[in-house]
């Protein structure tokens, strides 16, 4: 099983929606992918209440995606998350390549990036929408190699 990695800042929000929907999709398509996802600056989640972000858990609902739960809490990415993972996708290259650069400057080139803003500058409608739209697109390539 090949395993895809998605960043984003606190792993409370588009991570893990990109996260759960993929794995869904995926198995729908038969696919030998598993995603996880992990974060590359939780301390400043520090106002997330719970493991995983409301608007994330609506989002999935609507689409039918079950979220178990003992849902786990975010998670720090680290070298052996990277080292592990057949594809890399950090959600917003404006605001996660920086951090990239400052945590785990080896892996910068070898990242994928997507535009999906966070709260503060999209809705959460809007992003999570983006994300599907990428993800559906990722899953036709991924089923096509």
């Amino acid at each position: 099983m090949k395993k895809i990695l998605f960043l984003c800042t606190g792993n409370y929000y588009r991570s893990r929606f990109a996260e759960h929907l993929f794995n869904w999709l995926a198995t729908k398509q038969g696919l030998d992918w598993q995603a996880d996802s992990r974060g590359l600056a939780l301390e400043r989640g520090v106002n997330n209440i719970g493991p995983i972000s409301r608007y994330a858990l609506e989002a999935l609902a609507v689409r039918l995606v079950n979220v178990t739960e003992d849902e786990r809490f975010p998670q720090p990415a680290s070298e052996q998350d990277f080292q592990a993972s057949a594809r890399v996708i950090a959600l917003d290259e404006l605001e996660h390549r920086p951090l990239i650069n400052e945590r785990f400057p080896q892996w910068a080139d070898k990242i994928e990036y997507w535009l999906v803003h966070d709260i503060d500058k999209t809705s959460a409608l809007e992003a999570l929408g983006q994300i599907e739209k990428n993800l559906f697109q990722l899953i036709e390539q991924l089923a096509q190699s």
